[in-house]
């Protein structure tokens, strides 16, 4: 139970900022190009009670870490995108939704530079707990990348795909988006998910020691 808790404390804050900032950069993008919904609503901020979703945040990242999961990953409340408000919607799709993945490029990042302060740090009273912080930074915001990735929609990396596909395949492409949930949770319920993202993981958290020679 003491382990349980240290865990949650410590994977606390990078899972609540992987998933907030992910939508919140969904909901800037779209602003940037035409799209207002998310700003009107109040969804283009860092403040986590306006993304939080009970399950994909709180309750799933929780019981993958009780269970001891290999991969750590959850979603946020969604943020609202009306593709027919973007100046070109299907060109401008494709940046709103890669929005989401490279806020959790940067934070990866940036979790690994608190990390290598940590290591250069080991006399600061905090050093530890900034180090297991760090890891577990870089732990969930690649998961969380790499997950958004695959080209499922409704996935960021569906609809990446939607906006590169010609018009006649996007469409029919576009048409497995109410499927995509339940296909995401076949892959994960067989371990193709983990047979998929595992190489993947461990190669992009590898290139990120070395970039920090960690």
């Amino acid at each position: 139970m003491d382990n349980l808790i240290a865990s949650l404390a410590i994977y606390a804050l990078p899972v609540i900022f992987a998933i907030t900032v992910h939508e919140a950069a969904h909901g800037y993008v779209a602003r940037h190009f035409g799209d207002q919904t998310a700003w009107r609503l109040g969804r283009v901020s860092l403040n986590p009670l306006r993304h939080v979703d009970p399950i994909g945040t709180i309750l799933i990242p929780g019981l993958l870490l009780a269970t001891g999961s290999g991969m750590l990953f959850g979603w946020a409340k969604p943020v609202p995108v009306n593709f027919g408000q973007l100046r070109h919607p299907k060109q401008d799709m494709l940046w709103v939704a890669a929005a989401g993945p490279a806020a959790n490029l940067l934070m990866a990042l940036g979790w690994a530079g608190l990390l290598k302060f940590a290591e250069l740090s080991p006399d600061l009273a905090a050093s530890e707990l900034l180090s297991r912080m760090g890891a577990a930074g870089i732990s969930i915001n690649t998961s969380l990348m790499l997950l958004n990735l695959l080209p499922i929609p409704p996935l960021d990396g569906g609809r990446i795909a939607v906006s590169l596909l010609p018009h006649n395949l996007a469409w029919k492409f576009a048409r497995l988006e109410p499927y995509g949930f339940i296909i995401l949770l076949a892959l994960l319920y067989t371990r193709i998910l983990d047979q998929i993202l595992g190489p993947l993981r461990y190669g992009f958290i590898f290139l990120l020691k070395t970039l920090f020679n960690l």
